[in-house]
C-alpha cells in the first residue's frame, strides 16, 4: 500500500478518468449522427496519452487528497484546455483536422471537463467520507520530534488524505516528550512490531536522525513480521527549502533542498512564454521604442543605451540593457540609486523612469535568453556585494534569471530600497516566488505589473 492508494481515487486516476474522455467524443459522435470511425478512434487514443501527460504534470489529485474543491477544479480545467490546445496543434501539424467535424470536436471539447468535474466531485460527495472506517488508514510515528510532530499535525489537517494518527512510540524519557504532542505515547521503540501485530496498523513513519541507525536496524527486521508500510521522514525538512524534491544521480537517491524551479518542463514552459510574450510585446511596441530612442538623443549628450553589469542566473555576469535616463552612467565598484528628485535624472529621463519605459529594451535580453519577463530584479553588482554580506539567503534569489518585472515588485516593492529592511522585504518577495512558481503566477504579476505601472508608484 502507498499513501496516495486510496481506492476511490485510484479508480478515477487509473481507469474512469480515460474512459470519460474517451467516451464523450463517442457521445458527442452520436449526438449529431457522425459515424465513429479510424480517425475518431486515432483522435480517442491520441486524447488517452495526450492527457495523461499533461494531468499526471498538474496532479489534480494532490488537491482532491487535500480536499481543496476550487483548486481541484482548477486544475482538471487548466488540464484539459492545455490537453484541447495539444490535440488541435497535432492536428493542424499532421493535416488531419479536416477529417473531424468541428461540431463533434467543439461539443466534446466543452463537454468532457463538465463531466469529469461532476462524476468527480459527486464520488468525492457520496464515496470519500472521511470517517468511514473502511477508506481510513491507521498510522503510527517513531520519534516525537518537530519532524513528527508537524507529520501529526499535517495528517489531523488534511482529512482527505484519509490516514488517522494513533500514537507515537520514542525511546525518550517522557520529560523529554513535547508538551504540545496531541496524540498518545504508546510505547518504546521494541514494543512496536507487537503493537502492529495486535492492531493491524497500515502504516508506520519513521522520524528519527541517522544517529539511530541501530534501533532503525532492529526495528525494521522486527516489522518484516508484519504487513505494514514504512516510510522514512527525512529530518531535513526542519529547515527551510526551496523547491525540495526526491531525484537520483546515477540511479542513486538524492533529495534537493535549495534547487530552481526551472528544470524539466518548468524551464520549457518558462523558456517558451518569454519568447512569445516577449516577440509580441517587442513588436507591439517598436514604434514607442524608436521614438523614444530618439527623445533621449536629442534632449540629452550620451548614449541612447544604458549598459550596466548585473548579476543573472547562478551568480554569473551579465549586461542589462535600459533607456539612458540620468546624466551619468555609474557602473563601478560603488552605484548611488537613484532618489526622489534625483538631480541626475534628466527631464525624459524622469518620464522614462515614472513610466518603466525605460526597461523596455530588456525585452532584448529576454530574447537574448540573459533575463526573464518575470522573475527576481537584478541589482548593480555594486549593490549585490554590498547586500549579500547584510543579507542571508540574498544571492538564492539568482536561482532563476532576473526579470523585468516580479512577485516583490507588484507587492509595493517598486524602485529604490533606501533602507536594509526594504530590501530585506524585496528578498522575502524574490524567494516566496521561487518557492511558489508557476506559470499562472507568472501571468498574475504581468498583469498588477500594468496595473502597478499606469499608477505609478515609487518609480523615481
Amino acid at each position: 500500500m502507498t499513501i496516495n492508494d486510496i481506492p476511490l481515487i485510484s479508480f478515477f486516476q487509473r481507469i474512469l478518468d480515460p474512459l470519460i474522455i474517451m467516451g464523450t467524443l463517442y457521445l458527442a459522435s452520436l449526438l449529431y449522427g457522425v459515424p465513429f470511425n479510424g480517425h475518431a478512434l486515432l483522435l480517442m487514443v491520441m486524447a488517452f496519452f495526450v492527457s495523461s501527460a499533461i494531468y499526471q504534470h498538474i496532479d489534480p489529485y494532490r488537491t482532491w487528497r487535500s480536499g481543496r474543491k476550487l483548486a481541484y477544479s482548477r486544475d482538471v480545467l487548466v488540464g484539459w484546455v492545455l490537453t484541447a490546445l495539444a490535440l488541435t496543434l497535432l492536428g493542424k501539424v499532421c493535416g488531419v483536422t479536416r477529417y473531424y467535424n468541428e461540431q463533434v470536436v467543439l461539443a466534446w471539447f466543452v463537454a468532457t471537463p463538465v463531466i469529469l468535474l461532476a462524476c468527480h466531485l459527486t464520488a468525492h460527495k457520496l464515496g470519500l467520507d472521511p470517517t468511514r472506517a473502511s477508506e481510513m488508514r491507521s498510522v503510527l510515528i517513531v520519534g516525537a520530534n518537530d519532524v513528527g510532530l508537524k507529520f501529526a499535525r499535517t495528517i489531523t489537517n488534511h482529512p482527505n488524505l484519509f490516514m488517522q494518527v494513533d500514537g507515537f512510540f520514542d525511546d525518550r524519557e517522557s520529560e523529554r516528550w513535547p508538551a504540545d504532542m496531541q496524540q498518545p505515547m504508546l510505547g518504546r521503540m521494541g514494543d512496536i512490531a507487537a503493537y502492529v501485530r495486535e492492531h493491524g496498523t497500515k502504516m508506520i513513519f519513521i522520524s528519527q536522525p541517522i544517529s539511530a541507525q541501530p534501533r532503525i536496524r532492529k526495528l525494521l527486521d522486527e516489522l518484516q513480521d508484519t504487513t505494514a508500510s514504512v516510510y522514512f521522514l527525512p529530518d531535513i525538512y526542519v529547515f527551510d527549502l526551496m523547491q525540495a524534491r526526491f531525484d537520483n544521480v546515477g540511479g542513486m537517491p538524492v533529495i534537493a533542498i535549495c534547487e530552481t524551479p526551472f528544470t524539466g518542463l518548468n524551464s520549457l514552459v518558462k523558456r517558451a512564454s518569454d519568447i512569445v510574450i516577449g516577440l509580441f510585446i517587442q513588436i507591439l511596441l517598436l514604434p514607442i521604442m524608436l521614438v523614444i530612442a530618439l527623445a533621449v538623443k536629442l534632449t540629452s549628450p550620451g548614449p541612447v543605451i544604458f549598459r550596466q553589469r548585473r548579476y543573472g542566473l547562478y551568480g554569473e555576469e551579465i549586461i542589462v540593457y535600459k533607456f539612458r535616463s540620468m546624466t551619468v552612467a555609474e557602473d563601478g565598484a560603488k552605484v548611488v540609486q537613484a532618489t526622489k528628485n534625483d538631480q541626475r535624472v534628466t527631464k525624459v529621463g524622469g518620464f522614462l523612469r515614472r513610466s518603466s519605459l525605460d526597461e523596455l529594451p530588456q525585452f532584448i535580453n529576454v530574447l537574448q535568453g540573459r533575463m526573464s519577463i518575470v522573475g527576481p530584479r537584478p541589482h548593480a553588482v555594486a549593490h549585490n556585494e554590498q547586500y549579500r554580506k547584510l543579507i542571508k539567503g540574498y544571492m538564492l534569489r539568482h536561482k532563476a534569471k532576473p526579470g523585468i518585472t516580479g512577485w516583490a515588485q507588484v507587492n509595493g516593492l517598486r524602485g529604490e530600497t533606501e533602507t536594509l529592511d526594504k530590501m530585506e522585504a524585496r528578498i522575502r518577495f524574490d524567494l516566496d516566488y521561487l518557492r511558489n512558481w508557476s506559470l499562472w503566477l507568472d501571468i498574475w504579476i504581468i498583469l498588477r505589473t500594468v496595473k502597478v505601472v499606469l499608477k505609478r508608484d515609487n518609480a523615481h
